[in-house]
């Protein structure tokens, strides 16, 4: 987020926390101190509107959050979220009009996104937004303007979920009408899972990734076994605030909870994963 130093506690994950730069290149650090290999930003920007402008502006937070990250460690790996959501003053991932989103409208967006965060300095991108073809767009775009290199790292399943609650509060994401089930998937159906991995995998996506990770094990087991790519998996905010909760009220314990379940993920097939414990589970193994 904006501003000269400090953070904010974000309420409804507990020991997760909105970052200023200052304070975010303390995080960095100590990610790289504890052996964790790359992170994943999200930017609050300081104004919203309909198309999500500042999402490419080069001096964006997550624009500027990449330079001060590579230039204090450049080992460390830097992935960025590839969406409008966070940006976007009605808070959804595409861009609106007549209450309807605009997909192709939105593709040219995320390439403008896409390239502001190379340029910066980002080593992969993941775009989240779900909309049909953005990963050709953003290879396209990449290719032409020579990151012929960047990795994509897609949101190929991404599921519309409850599980999502405490991130959009966080980034002051919520949709301010309707819902995301219109470009989200419908938790019931595995087989346009498929279908969204084989159309991703063609479109040039180098990593696919399953979201949320644990009520989706299955998913990421029929994928592991259909397709010959990496894959990553989400342990998205509701799964750790569960965890958090429960272990808060003495009902589980949060070590053993935290393990078993990102255990599960590996087992199932993740290559990956994407956690808010990833600190926890560093010390832990150190």
């Amino acid at each position: 987020m904006h501003g000269k130093s400090g953070k904010t506690e974000i309420a409804t994950m507990p020991g997760q926390y909105r970052h200023t730069i200052k304070e975010l290149l303390k995080e960095t650090r100590e990610a790289v101190q504890l052996g964790i290999p790359a992170v994943i930003l999200f930017g609050i920007p300081k104004t919203k509107d309909e198309t999500g402008s500042e999402a490419f502006h080069p001096q964006g937070i997550v624009q500027t959050a990449i330079a001060a990250i590579k230039d204090q460690t450049p080992e460390l790996l830097v992935i960025t979220d590839v969406c409008i959501d966070e940006y976007t003053s009605h808070g959804h991932c595409g861009v609106v009009k007549d209450g309807k989103i605009l997909n192709d409208e939105t593709l040219a967006v995320l390439e403008k996104m896409a390239l502001s965060h190379v340029a910066a300095g980002a080593d992969m991108l993941a775009p989240s937004d779900m909309m049909d073809g953005r990963v050709g767009a953003i290879r396209k775009g990449l290719d032409v303007n020579g990151f012929t290199d960047t990795p994509i790292l897609s949101y190929a399943v991404k599921y519309a979920s409850c599980f999502y609650a405490p991130f959009r509060e966080a980034a002051d994401s919520r949709p301010q009408f309707g819902d995301r089930k219109s470009y989200q998937m419908d938790r019931a159906n595995r087989r346009e899972a498929m279908r969204e991995v084989a159309l991703d995998i063609e479109e040039g996506a180098d990593i696919v990734m399953v979201k949320p990770a644990l009520p989706y094990l299955d998913v990421i087991a029929k994928i592991k076994q259909r397709f010959d790519i990496p894959i990553a998996a989400y342990q998205v905010s509701g799964e750790y605030a569960m965890i958090k909760a429960a272990a808060k009220m003495g009902w589980v314990d949060e070590q053993q909870a935290m393990m078993e379940s990102l255990i599960a993920i590996r087992r199932a097939g993740a290559d990956m994963i994407l956690t808010y414990f990833a600190k926890e589970v560093a010390r832990q193994q150190s």
